[in-house]
């Protein structure tokens, strides 16, 4: 999706309890042509009624609400609006949190202490279905270093069964029906297992986890 649709602005809703951040986030954007701030919520309860209402085409969520959790709330707001993408704002830099916003269904991770050239950029490349992190994250790297140990994944049970059925050539949303769980949930847990293990896709996914012995090569049951 990102800044670009066509000739329509991107429609973001920021949700955020510092009010100062909200409104110089929100002044940014609408001084930038490609996007178009239809409001700000600081609270859970808000940013859903919000959502519900405007349809925003994206979310900036800040990953503290008070005493509320930012990914709770994004995974209220994706019910509310499963088509909107949500951008994760933390002050947060350790990788578990990075997994943490890709298994609620957030679709980018951004450093609060981050440049605002740098929350555009983000904001104009995110795409749904994947998960965009910020360079400054991570310090130079980028992006969370992954050994090639079969321990370093770390990998959950609920990963480790999706990783296994996907091992099998099931998509998300076969997946989802096994388990009873749903697609968007599946898929969470499908980024969490390609951050986890540094790869792009399903196929590179099970190839290295083969390798790992985190599933058996040629299962088939």
């Amino acid at each position: 999706m990102g800044g670009h649709r066509g000739s329509s602005p991107t429609r973001v809703l920021i949700v955020d309890d510092h009010r100062t951040f909200a409104e110089l986030l929100a002044f940014a954007l609408g001084s930038q042509p490609d996007f178009d701030c239809v409001g700000c919520a600081a609270t859970g309860s808000a940013a859903v009624e919000l959502t519900a209402r405007e349809r925003p085409d994206m979310v900036v969520m800040d990953i503290s609400l008070g005493r509320e959790s930012g990914l709770d709330v994004t995974r209220r707001v994706r019910d509310a609006a499963p088509s909107a993408i949500v951008v994760i704002v933390s002050a947060h830099r350790d990788p578990d949190w990075v997994v943490r916003a890709a298994q609620a269904g957030a679709s980018a991770f951004v450093p609060k202490s981050g440049s605002l050239e740098e929350m555009l950029t983000v904001l104009r490349e995110v795409r749904q279905g994947s998960m965009l992190v910020s360079a400054s994250t991570f310090g130079d790297a980028g992006r969370p270093q992954v050994t090639d140990e079969p321990g370093a994944a770390s990998l959950t049970a609920r990963e480790s069964e999706v990783l296994g059925l996907m091992g099998k050539g099931l998509a998300p949303a076969g997946i989802a029906r096994l388990l009873g769980i749903s697609v968007n949930t599946c898929r969470g847990y499908v980024k969490a297992i390609h951050l986890k293990l540094g790869v792009r896709s399903q196929l590179e996914a099970v190839v290295k986890a083969q390798r790992l012995g985190l599933v058996e090569a040629g299962a088939d049951g």
